[in-house]
């Protein structure tokens, strides 16, 4: 009964070894040397002003929302383009309606003004 879950347990030891073997490998190998300037805070080039917890505008989210939203669409149409002959007509028309909701949806957030940054 036991050696039925024998290959269960292998994988889960290979799996933590090649998960922590890195790591441990990492902290011995690699020289540690820290320094002030190393353990200094750093933002974006610049040393921290604020408080980590500060609130962001919301027009960062709406712009990482309007990208990822915009990137995910344009995902669809590599699967898309690689089927084109086997779907035919009706694939072709059923993708210029969708890419035609998309281009109304970018105007109307261009239009709202979505993407301006001031």
């Amino acid at each position: 009964m036991l050696e039925n879950y024998f290959p269960i347990l292998l994988f889960i030891i290979v799996g933590l070894a090649v998960g922590i073997a890195p790591i441990v490998l990492g902290k011995v190998v690699a020289p540690s040397r820290p320094d002030a300037e190393k353990n200094s805070p750093y933002e974006c080039g610049f040393e921290a002003f604020e408080d980590a917890r500060m609130k962001f505008d919301v027009r960062y989210y709406l712009v990482a929302i309007l990208f990822i939203l915009f990137d995910l669409e344009i995902a669809f149409l590599f699967p898309w383009a690689v089927v084109l002959q086997e779907i035919g007509l009706f694939g072709f028309i059923a993708m210029l309606v969708f890419l035609g909701i998309l281009v109304v949806g970018f105007v109307y957030e261009w239009m709202k003004g979505a993407l301006e940054w001031e």
